[in-house]
């Protein structure tokens, strides 16, 4: 993806989300000449990858296969193992119609997925073998907290407001219908380094072409910017 492509797709999506009077936190607006001045009072976010997430899953097409995210808040992998702080996770997602996130499952994470507002969220639900292949078997999922049994492949519509509970090992692909949606993830601990388990092989995180400077820092920039100890 191209940096000038990402820095619009920031401004859209925050656009998009305070139209629906839904606002980020303050560091999402630090430009990159403000983390080269942080210390290790933001050590956090870093560590734990708060902050922008803008994917084409390596393939190139944004629009037909891509996702926004930010993830607004979250714990560590040891906080989930010794049950202490955080052991929780959120993010605001973005999806637009007809543009879908691939299968995928977690090892770990069990997820809320909720349509706060605009569109239409379509997901397509499968179990997974044990060999990691799509299974036949019906799949039990909780609705606002109400229980369903649905067939293999099933595809449920989430309208404003509504919600579904994603187990470890379900594997979903979802995308947006009727307009763009806004999305909130409520979670376990989320690491999208080892505990996503995707159908076909993607890329979690795009390759960027620097066509011009960063608007905002994406998780993946921290790295080049922010130096607390030097």
């Amino acid at each position: 993806m191209k940096r000038s492509q990402i820095n619009a797709i920031m401004a859209e999506a925050d656009a998009f989300a305070r139209a629906h009077h839904f606002y980020l936190p303050p560091f999402a607006y630090w430009t990159p000449e403000e983390w080269r001045r942080k210390g290790p009072e933001a050590r956090e976010i870093v560590e734990h990858n708060l902050g922008w997430d803008i994917t084409d899953f390596g393939l190139g097409d944004y629009a037909g296969m891509g996702l926004f995210l930010f993830t607004i808040r979250n714990g560590s992998v040891d906080n989930l193992r010794l049950g202490q702080g955080k052991v929780y996770a959120e993010k605001l997602l973005i999806v637009d119609v007809d543009q879908v996130t691939p299968y995928h499952f977690h090892w770990q994470k069990v997820e809320d997925i909720i349509n706060r507002g605009g569109g239409k969220l379509l997901l397509q639900l499968y179990n997974s073998t044990p060999e990691g292949g799509l299974d036949d078997t019906d799949v039990t999922v909780s609705l606002d907290g109400v229980v369903r049994t649905l067939r293999a492949g099933a595809i449920v519509t989430l309208g404003n407001g509504e919600s579904i509970t994603l187990p470890t090992g379900l594997y979903h692909k979802f995308w947006g219908a009727e307009g763009r949606v806004l999305v909130g993830e409520v979670s376990t601990v989320n690491d999208d380094h080892t505990d996503n388990r995707f159908l076909d092989p993607v890329g979690r995180f795009p390759e960027i072409e620097e066509d011009e400077p960063p608007l905002h820092l994406l998780m993946g920039d921290y790295g080049r910017y922010y130096h607390p100890g030097a």
